[in-house]
């Protein structure tokens, strides 16, 4: 970038390139503040990308729209409290956070520098919502998410466009729509930088002239000598070249209609050609061109070829046209120029998989002859253009800064003509743009500031790199989660972090900010601290020792680490915090790893925005491989196993993997391993209907683990997963026919003998178990008369009848025999 014959351009580029200072860089119209940018996106030593307010604006700054980047909606934004928890009501889509892909979030944590071009027409809400995005994917502590900005533009053009109702939402949050109003740049420091060189005008009369216009400082003889340019019926003849700029575009396009209409040639009409994305919104020429011989035209593009025939605003006459070619004559050219076809190019930033650098990419492009009927044209849409000569109309002007910018399109005041008379109210002015620019104007920075500016930058980089707080409030969250939810969670994860909580306050914490202190000193002792050899010394052995201690408290329990719950809720609350300390660790890592050799500045900025970015199809956190569960765990693989079968059968029958079996349950299972059908079903949570279910499963792989590890086997292995399968009743019977009694079944089954007395009566009325093998053949006989004799007798009834030597169950199933007969 060729800055150095322009100290306020020097500037502008030292404050990107060394601090972090937000720059908003202004300037008359003409002073260059475009050939800034191009230049800037060549050289930038910063992860850097563009945007502006609008689709053409976008597409001649190189870059992408504001709304389209960070998937903003049209209309008024009402702020937040950035630092506020987010509450989010997901079955209204009004209120929901828009989803962004995973390259656009990395191109967002990755980056180091916004450029906004055209910051007059960008409203304050806008920008706050810029900063909304940038906070939720860089850091929500810092305004902007820490991200430097850089805002191109000049307020006295052209202004925000905001609708009565909605600045009726907007003005209870801001004073002015006005870029400079946002919440988030209040609360960040910005410096001004004025361009005063005006390259566009070079007659200083007619310079003081604009600039009493820009400052609102019109007065009587101002008016008058602008006024002299006013020539009523003024009709040039067309090889004049002179362009007519309206306020609104209906005025443009009929004298551009009429003007076509009036020649006699034959009309041709161009359609483009678009390929791939290209919304029509950003057209940068008319999608279909009709144009004839004779036609005053004007390009909008500046030539691409090295003869550099012509430039976007030039003003020229078709002197031939066929159906492929087109020859414009433009006034003080010897030769007319063919025009070719141009190409505009709609990018899109994307991340380089190989070096992870933001790159370009063109997703469309549009092709049409770089031309427009220009007869007339749009105040609006002349801005950024020059040119030579220029008949004014601004009788209808609306807005702050038209007047102005109309004006200031072109050259000489000679070249200028009014179609009609400007008075002093058709000069709009807002007083506190006004007042803005003029304190800027005032606290112009100059080296000083950017010494001082620069230090603070470099102590803040050293500061960050020896900061291992977030970190730590990161473990504390979520050990304070951990323990409200305990009795929902398995796994050695909170038990690993509590351990490591004082190594990390006492051995990196606390050490970490004795290391600082003496770091201020040594910045301020040298204007660049990577020339400093005393700092440069203390930060390598810092990185030695710090990378020592992050390995070893943080990095180690992550690795040896885990957690399961089936409560969801719970599962996001855990993984939310772990999944930051995991990043906050990664960054770290690869920040003091590239600062071992030495600190400096690109190569710091490099790692971290490189270990900022997810790697796709790397999993976040410990959660969905634990490699550690519980510490005291006897069979963990048997745990595993468990596990992936829960997930294996949930899938299998379209559940959820708590329908399947509860975690704990799973975890009772692997820690008893049970040997026999009673002892599965005894664990908690597996009921007759999960025996049913998954009972001769579960025995299948419990069997298969025990013979694999050794364990003792079961006499009769294969009749207990017979058994699995079966009901609380069958179960019991079946210990029924292996010779057990009630008693010893209930003891078994840690059950009531009433309840086993249930289970095998319910056999005895079905007619699969006979009476005789529970009660003996005389006693039977006796229950059975008594009955027969009462018919509506009780049980009751019948013990008080026959004496207490009969028992409540010989009578009740003897009483079952007789129902079922």
């Amino acid at each position: 970038m060729n800055t150095q014959t322009n100290p306020q351009l020097q500037l502008a580029f030292d404050f990107l390139q060394y601090t972090n200072q937000n720059v908003f860089l202004t300037g008359k119209a003409g002073t260059g503040k475009t050939t800034f940018l191009h230049n800037l996106k060549k050289v930038s030593p910063k992860r850097m990308i563009v945007v502006a307010p609008t689709g053409v604006a976008a597409i001649n700054a190189g870059g992408v729209t504001i709304h389209s980047f960070f998937q903003i909606s049209f209309g008024p934004q009402i702020p937040k409290d950035p630092k506020a928890p987010q509450i989010i009501n997901y079955n209204n889509p009004a209120n929901s956070i828009k989803r962004f892909s995973k390259q656009k979030i990395n191109i967002i944590r990755s980056l180091d520098l916004l450029v906004i071009d055209e910051i007059s027409m960008v409203r304050a809400d806008l920008l706050d919502a810029i900063d909304e995005v940038l906070r939720r994917f860089k850091n929500r502590y810092l305004p902007f998410g820490g991200v430097q900005l850089l805002m191109i533009g000049d307020l006295q053009q052209l202004a925000p466009v905001v609708k009565e109702n909605e600045w009726d939402l907007l003005k209870n949050y801001y004073d002015t729509t006005f870029f400079f109003s946002s919440r988030a740049l209040k609360q960040s420091q910005f410096t001004g930088i004025e361009l005063k060189e005006i390259f566009r005008q070079t007659d200083q009369h007619f310079i003081d002239l604009l600039n009493k216009i820009r400052e609102n400082k019109i007065d009587e003889k101002t008016l008058k000598e602008l006024n002299a340019r006013y020539i009523p019926d003024f009709s040039p003849h067309e090889s004049e070249g002179y362009i007519t700029l309206t306020t609104h575009n209906y005025q443009a396009q009929q004298i551009n209609d009429s003007k076509l209409e009036v020649l006699n040639s034959h009309p041709y009409r161009f359609q483009a050609e678009v390929k791939g994305e290209f919304p029509e919104y950003t057209y940068p020429a008319d999608d279909q061109l009709v144009l004839k011989k004779g036609a005053q035209v004007m390009f909008v593009k500046n030539d691409p070829s090295a003869e550099k025939l012509y430039y976007n605003g030039k003003i020229g006459k078709i002197v031939a046209i066929d159906g492929n070619t087109i020859e414009v004559r433009c006034p003080g050219d010897y030769e007319s120029i063919t025009v070719e076809r141009a190409q505009w190019e709609n990018t899109k930033y994307t991340l380089n998989e190989s070096t992870q650098e933001i790159n370009e990419s063109v997703i469309g492009e549009f092709f049409q002859f770089p031309l427009k009927l220009a007869w007339a044209i749009t105040i609006h849409k002349s801005q950024g253009l020059t040119f030579d000569k220029a008949v004014i109309d601004a009788r209808l002007s609306f807005t702050h800064g038209q007047v102005y910018v109309a004006l200031s399109r072109c050259k000489t005041l000679e070249g200028l003509v009014l179609r009609s008379l400007i008075a002093a109210d058709s000069v709009k002015n807002d007083t506190t743009v006004i007042n803005f620019s003029a304190d800027v104007e005032r606290n112009q920075p100059g080296p000083e500031e950017l010494i001082k500016s620069r230090q603070q930058y470099q102590l803040l980089l050293l500061t960050e790199l020896f900061d291992f707080q977030p970190i730590l409030r990161n473990i504390n969250y979520m050990l304070k989660i951990w323990a409200e939810n305990e009795t929902h969670l398995q796994g050695n994860l909170g038990d690993n972090f509590r351990k490591v909580l004082i190594p990390i306050q006492n051995e990196i914490i606390q050490v970490a900010q004795k290391f600082q202190r003496p770091l201020s000193r040594m910045v301020h002792q040298h204007n660049d601290a990577e020339q400093n050899n005393e700092l440069q010394e203390r930060v390598k052995k810092g990185c030695h020792y710090f990378m020592d201690k992050l390995a070893s408290n943080i990095l180690e329990p992550l690795n040896n680490s885990g957690f399961q719950t089936d409560n969801k809720e719970i599962r996001k609350k855990i993984s939310a915090p772990l999944e930051r300390i995991e990043k906050e660790a990664e960054i770290k890592k690869a920040c003091l790893n590239r600062t071992i050799p030495g600190f400096a500045i690109k190569e710091y900025l490099d790692a971290k925005a490189k270990a900022s970015i997810d790697q796709v199809g790397l999993s976040k956190s410990k959660t969905k491989q634990p490699t550690v569960i519980l510490s005291d765990l006897k069979h963990p693989e048997f745990y595993h196993q468990l596990f992936a079968w829960r997930k294996s059968k949930a899938n299998e029958l379209n559940i959820t993997i708590s329908r399947v079996m509860q975690q704990k349950t799973l975890l009772y299972i692997a820690q008893a391993i049970p040997s026999t059908v009673v002892e599965l079903k005894a664990i908690k949570g597996m009921g007759g209907t999960k025996m049913k279910q998954f009972g001769k499963e579960l025995m299948e792989m419990l069997f298969s683990y025990r013979k694999e590890k050794g364990l003792e086997l079961p006499i009769g292995a294969e009749k207990e997963i017979a058994k699995a399968g079966l009901d609380t009743k069958h179960l019991s019977f079946e210990l029924f026919k292996t010779g057990k009694n009630i008693s010893e079944i209930a003891h078994e089954r840690s059950l009531a003998r009433s309840t086993i007395v249930g289970h095998l009566g319910f056999f005895v009325g079905t007619g699969e178990l006979e009476i005789e093998k529970l009660v003996e053949s005389d006693r039977i006989a006796a229950i059975t008369n008594f009955f027969t004799n009462h018919k509506n007798a009780t049980t009751t009834d019948a013990r008080n009848n026959l004496g207490n030597d009969y028992s409540y169950t010989e009578i009740k199933l003897v009483l079952q025999h007789i129902e079922s007969k």
